[in-house]
């Protein structure tokens, strides 16, 4: 029997993500089809399915050990740490099952693509040389997470020949989508285009439009546009598949190398060696609830 391909999403109380997440579930179910391989997709808080369901429904059409890959862009506390905790605490409610566990989707180029198809959306490329961008991540208190988006970034200026490509982010890290904005200003950007890197909808990105949108009434002399997240998409399946492919075969290459749990970071040193335990949600069917809180 194919090893089933389980599709782990963090969750968000907004219905238009997790109504974006089933559908690309549903994408990917279509694709794997052909080959046989059996698909499903959970969350691991704040939504439904959660991941308990997804994982309970492979096992009783008969696997027994699944492929899981985490739907986030970059490993920073959920891919590291919480995703893989919960599948372990589902190994452990199915005494039998194992799993493989997959990589973040960024980097690949796939992704660039569809950031600067994203982005054409709002500005033609004919004049992205005149055009400053500003790349949103989500945030994190990961210093290895943060970077990543930075390399997004960067790969952004070296293919699309912006004028400048500045990062922000939505959350626990600066600089916030303000500071973005202000910097691409001062740098001389008549032109903007504020940039969401997420996979779907959710309480963040509408964060990062609003922001987006208050910073340009208090800035007249600036064009500022925003374009959309990157979303579901055919593209973002052939990402996934990829990954669902190296988890198999063992070809994960995770850059290690500058994760504050495998290495000494100034600044981060209580993250050295952490041990990384599965943390209760209250939709989790043990039912113990948690104190703190996501969106």
């Amino acid at each position: 029997m194919t090893e089933p391909l389980l599709v782990v999403g963090h969750g968000t109380t907004d219905n238009t993500g997790v109504a974006e997440f089933n559908a690309f579930v549903e994408r990917v179910r279509t694709r794997m089809a052909p080959a046989g391989t059996d698909v499903s997709g959970g969350f691991i808080e704040l939504s439904a399915p959660p991941v308990a369901t997804a994982w309970g429904e492979l096992v009783e059409r008969g696997h027994r050990r699944i492929a899981a890959v985490p739907l986030v862009l970059v490993a920073a506390g959920h891919g590291k740490g919480d995703i893989p905790a919960a599948l372990e605490r589902e190994v452990r409610r199915n005494p039998g099952t194992s799993f493989v566990f997959g990589r973040p989707l960024w980097p690949h180029p796939l992704l660039l693509e569809v950031l600067a198809e994203r982005i054409e959306a709002r500005v033609p490329r004919e004049e992205w040389a005149e055009t400053a961008v500003v790349l949103v991540g989500r945030g994190s208190t990961d210093p290895d997470a943060n970077a990543e988006v930075c390399k997004a970034s960067r790969l952004l200026q070296e293919t699309g020949g912006f004028a400048t490509v500045e990062t922000a982010y939505i959350s626990l890290t600066r600089p916030g989508v303000p500071g973005g904005l202000e910097r691409a200003r001062r740098l001389g950007a008549k032109k903007v285009v504020v940039a969401p890197f997420f996979l779907f909808d959710g309480v963040l990105p509408q964060r990062v439009v609003e922001q987006a949108r208050e910073y340009a009434d208090s800035a007249p002399d600036i064009d500022v546009r925003v374009a959309s997240y990157l979303g579901d998409c055919d593209a973002l399946v052939d990402v996934v598949v990829e990954r669902y492919h190296e988890a198999l075969h063992g070809d994960i290459r995770m850059n290690c190398d500058t994760c504050a749990y495998r290495v000494l970071l100034p600044g981060f040193e209580d993250k050295l060696g952490a041990p990384q335990t599965p943390h209760h949600h209250p939709d989790d069917p043990a039912g113990h609830g948690h104190a703190h809180s996501h969106h």
